[in-house]
């Protein structure tokens, strides 16, 4: 049941032409522009090897949080959630399903992103392994903070909110711009947002080779047992 569930909500988030033009088309174009014309300072190196973490980061917030929130908030809405938290399928599975349905669509953004990064002329370095993990409690972070925005505000409200901080930490989570732009303190506060974490702990590792971000990762990690927390106890189904 779980796995007819996540081929279903995988399929319906294909097929929704505003969330795929948020988790791929945004994220594939934000890459091949500011990779191809000199518009941000990004350091020294080539602009991609600083911009390819970032984008895939972004790419995990877009689905993760900022689809998974929209989609589930009006599936609430039009009471959906409700029929089926009264099927065979029990809510945990069908959460599951939701998770599961992420991480297949996420895979698809992050081949398709390292191919155009690639052409680019990106040179990654560093442990995949390290890689995963990040991406993966990455995941967790958003899911969880997405899910409690859904299952807390109307569906209107999520649609305004998940778009807005999708535009802020596009600018001030260390994607495109460094975060030292924004001054020592902004830098340090900025640090801590989960979109901060994950672009800089993948820089760290695909851009310069360092091994498992600890510091990143435990960000990420607090983030995520907050936000699981929050939602699994605050989500209202109806």
């Amino acid at each position: 049941m779980i796995a007819a569930q996540a081929a279903l909500e995988t399929k319906m988030l294909l097929r929704n032409g505003e969330q795929l033009l948020l988790t791929v088309v945004i994220p594939a174009l934000l890459l091949a522009l500011f990779s191809s014309v000199d518009i941000v300072d990004t350091g020294e190196g080539e602009a991609v090897d600083f911009l390819a973490p970032g984008v895939l980061a972004l790419a995990v917030m877009s689905t993760a949080f900022t689809g998974q929130a929209i989609a589930t908030g009006f599936e609430r809405r039009y009471g959906v959630l409700k029929r089926l938290a009264s099927s065979p399928l029990p809510r945990w599975g069908l959460m599951t399903a939701k998770t599961a349905s992420v991480l297949v669509t996420e895979i698809l953004q992050v081949v398709l992103l390292t191919v155009i990064a690639f052409a680019l002329g990106w040179s990654p370095h560093g442990n995949p392994a390290a890689v995963v993990a990040l991406l993966i409690v990455g995941t967790a972070a958003f899911s969880g903070l997405g899910l409690l925005m859904a299952g807390t505000l109307k569906a209107e409200a999520t649609l305004a909110a998940a778009n807005l901080v999708f535009l802020l930490l596009l600018v001030g989570g260390g994607v495109i711009v460094p975060l030292e732009k924004f001054g020592p303190a902004g830098e340090r506060i900025l640090g801590l947002l989960p979109i901060s974490a994950l672009s800089d702990g993948l820089r760290d590792v695909l851009q310069h080779g360092a091994g498992m971000p600890w510091g990143d990762l435990g960000v990420l990690a607090a983030w995520a047992v907050v936000g699981l927390a929050a939602a699994g106890r605050f989500f209202r189904w109806e």
